[in-house]
């Protein structure tokens, strides 16, 4: 694949909410955890760490405190009941609908600690960097399986119940989580010129 190419299927990547029922393959599953652990990382100390979660129960269970969290957050914003029913409708169906979840954590505990709060705060930005390009890596790889798939930011607003409804390790913070499947809908995009967000110096 040469350049021209690849930036054309960088091109064609979309961000897709809605599956077929079919399930994703573990060979496949497996592809995308190999595709994240080659992204870049601070110190190449690799602090992300991955959930998949494919048994129904747990997407449910999972959907559904996360939507009640999402509830009480936005019934303390104020906003309409009928506002509030169709986001956290749309939330669960999001997360129950789809095949394949991966929760995409974050450990720190292999990085650096410094004995100053800037340097230390840095030390978790790095952390938060490197596992969002592992991130990456696993869209561009479902892209290439012909999978469709989108990131969720929803679990960076309650890291503590996702962490908990999962079993997680003590060091495992949640980032955000991917949908997976196979595609049943099509999508466009567009993107602003780059030359709109780019300054030369």
């Amino acid at each position: 694949m040469n350049s021209a190419e690849l930036l054309n299927f960088m091109r064609g990547r979309r961000s897709l909410r809605r599956y077929q029922c079919e399930d994703v393959p573990r060979a496949w599953i497996e592809c995308l955890l190999e595709a994240a652990i080659w992204a870049p990382s601070a110190h190449n100390r690799q602090p992300w760490r991955f959930v998949i979660i494919n048994e129904n129960g747990t997407k449910e269970r999972l959907a559904r405190e996360m939507g009640a969290a999402l509830r009480r957050d936005l019934s303390a914003d104020g906003l309409a009941q009928a506002v509030i029913d169709a986001d956290v409708g749309r939330s669960y169906a999001r997360i129950t609908s789809a095949p394949l979840l991966i929760m995409v954590c974050m450990s720190l505990s292999d990085m650096d600690v410094y004995s100053d709060d800037q340097r230390n705060r840095h030390e978790l930005t790095m952390a938060q960097q490197s596992t969002a390009m592992a991130g990456q890596n696993m869209l561009l790889m479902a892209e290439k399986l012909g999978l469709g798939a989108c990131w969720m930011c929803a679990p960076l607003f309650c890291q503590e119940l996702v962490a908990s409804v999962l079993e997680l390790p003590a060091d495992w913070r949640p980032q955000g989580m991917i949908t997976l499947g196979y595609p049943a809908e099509r999508r466009e995009r567009k993107r602003e010129p780059w030359e709109t967000r780019a300054l030369w110096r």
